[in-house]
């Protein structure tokens, strides 16, 4: 039972007084979760069902069951939730607990904190040498650099927390048991994170054969040096609307031609003028999701980028789907891309 759980559940045999007790300390998200001994929720408490039950006749001496409210709202651990999340927030719910299917409690979601509930594993990307940011490099690995106040590979776990990521593995190699050190388990965050180990290169994508299992049936990899502010739930969202097997996100690049071009055909018979036109490319952003029955068409034990991986699924003429990056986003792969970061954080959101 993780931390905050513990704060908003309380035992049916609590007394009145305790449970207001511990109301009190929850402040503006309070309201608890009455379990019997089998962590079974039995139904939800605020402070306004201890008044309305005290108006009724009860008192601080009578049973804690008798205040409750037991239709309460919930969801469960396995199903899709996305639209009753929505749904709870513009009812303006502030916290909703996550039951499994024996309708015992095992998350809360408090909207301040966490957005929706992803149903995602995430692999991580960092066992890179990050050659080019050397000096930075030699004794730490690029992922823990601080950007402001955390290193770079933070803001990416922080914002995934947010959107209810639980899961998630990462990827080391190069200087990799610092990062284990710096994370440990995730247990500080509410997260469980697992470390994959690569006894020798594997490339982009290939070292995620090496999860031995994953609980969901997509998920989304990424490279753990980018700094970005992008919606999540919104790249998901397409994703699973696109009805693809696998989503690349991409930032634009604008070309701008600064003469006259001309268009022609194969025997250079002028088609078109176009004056000081400007072109737009699309480029890999290193954000991807795929279902994990992609994984079978991945090589075990052999170098293979996602790249590979992107140009098989053409190759079979099966769906992916580009997703357009409107948010920020910055790879800090060389010393111009981290004094950037360093001045870009003063500013954006993450």
């Amino acid at each position: 039972m993780n931390d905050v759980v513990k704060k908003h559940t309380v035992h049916l045999k609590v007394n009145v007084r305790d449970a207001l007790i511990k109301l009190d300390k929850l402040a503006s998200d309070a309201i608890l979760f009455l379990v019997d001994n089998e962590n079974q929720l039995i139904g939800s408490l605020t402070d306004g069902d201890i008044r309305r039950g005290l108006i009724k006749g009860l008192s601080l001496e009578s049973s804690l069951k008798e205040f409750i409210q037991p239709n309460f709202s919930f969801i469960f651990e396995d199903e899709d939730v996305l639209e009753k999340l929505e749904l709870y927030k513009s009812k303006f719910f502030k916290v909703i607990p996550v039951l499994n299917r024996k309708n015992q409690i095992v998350d809360i979601i408090n909207f301040k904190h966490r957005t929706t509930l992803l149903p995602l594993d995430v692999v991580i990307m960092a066992g890179g040498k990050g050659m080019r940011l050397r000096p930075l490099t030699e004794k730490t690995p690029k992922p823990l650099l601080k950007i402001g106040e955390k290193p770079i590979i933070e803001y990416n776990i922080d914002r995934l927390f947010k959107v209810g990521v639980r899961n998630i593995h990462i990827s080391v190699n190069y200087l990799g048991e610092q990062i284990e050190e710096y994370f440990k388990d995730g247990a500080n965050k509410n997260l469980n994170i697992n470390y994959i180990r690569e006894h020798k290169p594997l490339g982009t994508i290939g070292s995620v054969l090496l999860v031995d299992e994953f609980k969901h049936d997509e998920i989304l990899v990424m490279n753990s040096d980018l700094l970005t502010n992008i919606d999540f739930a919104d790249f998901y969202k397409s994703f699973k609307d696109s009805g693809a097997e696998m989503a690349v996100a991409a930032t634009s690049y604008d070309v701008s031609i600064p003469y006259a071009v001309l268009e022609t055909d194969d025997k250079q018979q002028v088609l078109s003028l176009k004056e000081k036109p400007k072109y737009t490319y699309y480029s890999n952003a290193g954000i991807y999701l795929l279902k994990t029955s992609l994984l079978s068409m991945i090589p075990k034990g052999e170098f293979f980028d996602i790249t590979d991986l992107m140009d098989k699924i053409l190759e079979m003429d099966r769906k992916l789907f580009t997703y357009p990056l409107n948010a920020y986003w910055l790879d800090i792969g060389k010393h111009e891309d981290f004094k950037k970061a360093q001045e870009d954080i003063k500013h954006i959101k993450l």
